[in-house]
This record gives structure tokens, sequence and C-alpha cells, in this order.
């Protein structure tokens, strides 16, 4: 089936319909957020972009909502989700309003940090929700479809909201960072509201849970979301199939984070910029060139999902991620970093397509917030890893050639190991843990 096709079949159902609305204004609202710290962050020219400041940066951004995200993500299982989604937005409104503030008043950059970790937190947080819901709003035979339209088209509208970002913050009266900053900020404030009237329109459970679990008081149920997000990951590792899908889409965040600080670092240096816009700049291109790969991925994952299985399609994408790294070991030129973008791009995305597929149709809607939170989690601890790691091997100019083939070494690896991994998971009789 084309992408069209795919598109028109879920395209009847409401639920989904409402849930995409929601998405891709969250995502627009969300790209225009992350230009506006981005050049607040990594392109301001009064300080030196080194790997270690990007590091920094990504672990002071992640960090938190690894940490705290074990106990707020359970409540996916807990509460209704089209609530976490209305109010979820109304909460990164107010936050982005307090960064706006902050960014005009020159606020010290702790204060600005700390705002802008938590709305990247309850950023987290609503995909995981939405992500959650997905098997709820469409037939479990179009399952593959919707996890490869849904979040893919929210992957492009977070870049095409990026790139308007960047275009109103250069043509906003004034030219410094904090000017550009403002102007993407108010504009992401924007969106975000309209996510939250979005998702007003989803019915009350429409995206479940099916049986919320009782609430208790706070103290008692921090003990009790800590001890079912352990029986989350226990109930994972019984099913087997879905844990090992959440290790190969860490692997490949990880490996895709450390070409992201590259690309970062690269666009300030072998790109040519002479400036924190002209950076910028580059570095939009870049992810340009990578919204080209999450889209083809988009188009072609379902497309053959009547021809390879999910567990194959995994092993596919990881080989074609080997081969787009390649591109960056063999090469310092322009076109190597583009193709590399394209083609990396497409197979993480691809890759986690599969994976979110795998998770969804090998866990039981009980526990399938807990499963999105380990994803999550797992998420941000690869790619703060990843800064870490970028932080110790890569020059301030971003490019390593050892560096480059160690990642091309690695896909390769990973490929090996999950084509051997089981395919079908262990029979689980029991309801899951913490759900009697």
């Amino acid at each position: 089936m084309s992408l069209a096709t795919d598109l028109r079949v879920l395209w009847q159902a409401s639920g989904f319909r409402k849930l995409t609305y929601a998405r891709l204004l969250s995502q627009s609202g969300d790209g225009m957020f992350q230009v506006g710290i981005a050049t607040a962050f990594f392109f301001d020219p009064t300080e030196a972009a080194t790997s270690q400041e990007i590091a920094i940066g990504f672990a002071i951004l992640l960090a938190p909502f690894t940490i705290v995200g074990p106990f707020v993500g359970p409540l996916i299982d807990r509460w209704q989700r089209q609530r976490i989604l209305l109010v979820g937005n109304l909460v990164r409104l107010a936050l982005v309003t307090l960064i706006y503030l902050a960014v005009v008043a020159a606020a010290p950059t702790v204060i600005l940090y700390a705002l802008a970790l938590a709305a990247l937190s309850v950023n987290r947080f609503l995909l995981a929700a939405m992500t959650a819901g997905i098997p709820k709003v469409v037939p479990e035979a179009e399952l593959l479809a919707a996890n490869a339209i849904l979040p893919t088209l929210g992957t492009i509208a977070a870049a095409v909201g990026a790139a308007i970002g960047g275009v109103v913050g250069i043509v906003a009266p004034g030219t410094s960072n904090s000017s550009v900053a403002q102007a993407a900020l108010a504009l992401a404030g924007v969106f975000f509201g309209l996510s939250s009237w979005s998702a007003s329109r989803i019915g009350w459970k429409e995206l479940g849970p099916d049986r919320p679990l009782e609430s208790l008081a706070f103290v008692a149920q921090l003990r009790v979301l800590a001890s079912e997000l352990a029986d989350g990951y226990r109930y994972l590792r019984a099913r087997v199939t879905p844990l090992q899908a959440l290790g190969v889409m860490a692997i490949q965040r990880l490996l895709y984070g450390i070409l992201f600080v590259a690309a970062i670092l690269m666009s300030r240096t072998l790109l040519g910029s002479s400036s924190s816009a002209q950076a910028l700049g580059n570095f939009t291109i870049v992810l340009g060139f990578a919204a080209i790969g999450f889209g083809l991925a988009a188009v072609l994952t379902p497309a053959f999902g009547h021809r390879v299985d999910r567990h194959s399609w995994v092993v596919l994408c990881l080989a074609v991620g080997a081969v787009g790294q390649t591109a960056l070991a063999l090469t310092t030129q322009t076109w190597a970093l583009y193709a590399a973008a394209v083609v990396v791009s497409f197979a993480v995305q691809g890759g986690k397509i599969a994976v979110d597929t795998i998770v969804q149709r090998d866990t039981e809607d009980e526990v399938r917030g807990r499963a999105f939170t380990l994803y999550d989690m797992a998420y941000n601890v690869a790619f703060m890893a990843s800064a870490v790691i970028g932080a110790i091997v890569l020059p301030d100019s971003g490019y390593s050639r050892v560096v480059m083939a160690s990642l091309v070494i690695v896909y390769a690896a990973t490929a090996a190991w999950f084509a051997r991994a089981p395919r079908v998971p262990t029979p689980h009789p029991q309801p899951p843990p913490g759900q009697k």
C-alpha cells in the first residue's frame, strides 16, 4: 500500500484524525521551541561552541526527565491520555511564556535551562501518551501504517516548525540572538495553545486506558508508581521481544545522537560559517535533509510492511544506517554530511516505526504506557550518552574519520545481533504485573 492509500484508510477513523491534528500542532510548536533554545544555547557567538559545552547542554536538558520520568510516566496508564494532551500543552504554553520573558529580561542561563528542561520533559511525556494511545484509535491491522505515518508526520511537522521559526526569527525586528529566540518562542506558544484546543476535541476516554488505575494519596502514589514501572520492566523482559526492540532503538539513538552533535559542530566549522546566524542556517539545512529521510521512512516502511516482517525491517534499517554513515567515514565534503543526514535519518526512523509496532503489538494496554515511558527513558539516556561520548571522542570541528568508521561498525554489529534475536514474544499468561 502507498502512503496516500494508508493515510486515506486511517483518515476514516475520527479518533486518528483528531489525534493527528493535536500531534502535528504540538510538534510544529516543538520545532519552533527548539529553534528558540538552540539559538540561545548552541549558537551563541559569544561562547566557544565545543563538544564539551554541547554535552553539558544535553545533559542539563535531558537528565531531569530521565530521573523524574519513572515517577511521571506510569501516569499514562493511570490518567486519561486525552487529559494529558490537553493539560500538557497548556503547561508548555505557560513554560514557553516564562522562557520568553526570561529571554527578554536577559535572565541568568541557569533559569533558562531550568525552564527549558521542564518544557522538554513535558514534551516527552506528551509523545509517550500519544504513542500509547495509537492502538486505541486504529485497528490492529493498521498499526504499522499508523506508526509509520503519525510519528513521522510529527517529525516532519517539527522540522517544518523549526524552519518557520528560523525564518520568522530572521525577518523579525532586530538581528540579535535574543530577538530570534523571542520570535521563535512566541510562535511556539501559539501552536502549543492550538494543540491543547485540538486535544479538547478528542473524547475523554478515547485514547484510553480502558481500566485506569485507582487514585491514591500523593506519597503512596509515588511508591506505587515506582513499583509499577519496575513491574513494567519485568513484564517486558518476560515477553523478550519488546525489551530487545527497545534496546535496538536505544543503540540507534546513541549512534544518531553522536552524528547529531557532530553536525552541530560541523555547521559552525567545516561548512564555512562565519557567524551564529550562518551556523544556525547551515544546521537548519542539515535538518531539512534529515526531514527528507524521515519522510522516506514514512513512505517505504508501510509499503514494505506486507513483504518484510517488522523484525527483518529493523535489521535492514540498521544495515542502511551503516551504509549512510559510511559516506562520512570516507570524506568531509558537504555532500557526505547531507547524504548521511538523509540515509541515517531514514534508517533511524524506519527502525523506530517497526520498534513502536513491536512494542505495541507485544504488550497489553494496561502496561503499554509504562512500556513507552521506558522507551522515552532509554531514548533520553541514549541521547545523553551520545553527547558525553561525543564530548570525549569528537574534536571541536565535529569530524573524526575514526569515530565515523566506528559508528559504521556498531551499526553492522547491532544488525548481526538483532538478526538472531527472537521474533515471537514469550507467552505471558498472567495479568500484567500490578494489574490484578
